[in-house]
């Protein structure tokens, strides 16, 4: 099952607690102290691993909290570090607050991390408060609270083409002519539910990855038919093939379901409309498809765009079409980046105060939080 969104929970390890003690050895008197701090905390990170492709693990799994790390011992003995909970996530997955809408990490390449909650330091032994006034500290530090918060991820599929269109104009049988992929193809409305991807060899050493789009439809901008949950997987494309039933059946015109969908791309995102395009004029095995087509590639032309005649039951034309997809592929610009800004850097050291109704002050702010909680 292909699933492209979750929402979980994640909350890093407590640091281990610091030990108070003293040593007690016969022939050393004077011991003083010797608690050893507690080991940190596990965290929780996230991993791109190029092996998976759904997000479909986390709807049976959604929390994942790391353990803690051991308290300190005598003769100041560290306590043991927890180790750390790796989450496997496919590659093109977007990390989220839980209520943000811009992302925090894009994990768009193979073995890339993220922290996604961190674990506690662990606390201060007595012996680390020792000084010339205090030689015999009778108190330790506690380990520090790992980072909880609930998380969403998003997959957007990391393609170099994507295959658009409205339903049923013969995208899933274009690609399964084309590459290996095997989408569920049949004669209704919405075959395909949710994107396929599919490499395309052109020669020795030469391939490029095509992604089968869900069928569009007339307001998919604004949510229409799940228009949301397809143009996004679009987002990551260097270039797009646009797929027309040239034969015009169910009484449909070829240009203007090409307007439309073109349209549509452009109200969603300008950068889609801009993306190098290549229209693949399909069905033309029928006879009504040959006067269609002249139309088509010559409104097509008028914007800008090639238009190919292609059959993706006979394999008529699809060659071509691999080869100036190609070719288009190699003069289009990179993929455009999803998340450029950095995490913004945490001001620890800022507070705020405020009254409450019954005269007393509430101070909040991380360090004050963390200094209290250890």
């Amino acid at each position: 099952m292909f699933t492209d969104r979750a929402r979980i929970y994640v909350r890093g390890g407590k640091g281990g607690d610091g030990m108070l003690g003293f040593r007690r050895e016969k022939y050393v008197p004077r011991g003083g102290p010797s608690g050893g701090d507690g080991g940190r905390g596990g965290s929780v990170i996230l991993l791109a691993d190029e092996n998976i492709n759904t997000l479909v693990d986390f709807r049976h799994k959604r929390k994942f909290e790391a353990k803690p790390g051991g308290r300190g011992g005598m003769s100041n003995c560290f306590g043991a570090a927890a180790p750390d909970i790796v989450i496997k996530v496919p590659v093109g997955t977007l990390v989220y607050g839980e209520k943000a809408e811009t992302p925090l990490y894009d994990l768009k390449e193979h073995g890339q991390k993220f922290t996604a909650a961190r674990g506690g330091r662990g606390g201060r032994g007595n012996a680390k408060f020792a000084d010339s006034v205090n030689r015999a500290p009778a108190f330790a530090e506690k380990g520090e609270p790992g980072e909880g918060r609930w998380l969403r991820l998003e997959l957007k599929l990391l393609a170099d083409i994507g295959l658009i269109g409205y339903p049923s104009v013969g995208k899933s049988s274009i690609i399964a002519r084309v590459s290996a992929a095997k989408p569920e193809i049949a004669a209704y409305h919405f075959t395909t539910l949710s994107p396929v991807l599919g490499v395309v060899s052109v020669g020795e050493e030469a391939s490029f990855v095509l992604a089968d789009i869900p069928g569009l439809i007339e307001g998919a901008h604004s949510g229409a038919g799940l228009g949301h949950d397809f143009l996004r997987h679009i987002e990551r494309t260097r270039a797009i093939i646009h797929v027309v039933d040239a034969s015009g059946l169910e009484g449909r015109d070829p240009i203007e379901d090409f307007n439309k969908i073109n349209e549509e791309l452009a109200l969603y995102s300008g950068q889609l409309a801009a993306r190098p395009q290549l229209v693949a004029a399909n069905k033309m095995d029928l006879p009504a498809a040959g006067e269609q087509y002249s139309r088509l590639a010559a409104h097509a032309e008028s914007k800008g765009y090639a238009a190919l005649p292609v059959s993706a039951a006979s394999g008529e034309g699809l060659p071509d079409l691999v080869r100036r997809a190609w070719e288009m592929l190699k003069d289009a610009p990179a993929a455009p980046e999803i998340c450029t800004a950095a995490l913004p850097a945490e001001d620890g050291g800022a507070f705020a105060i405020r009254r409450e109704d019954d005269g007393t002050f509430c101070v909040t702010g991380r360090n004050i939080e963390k200094l209290v909680s250890m």
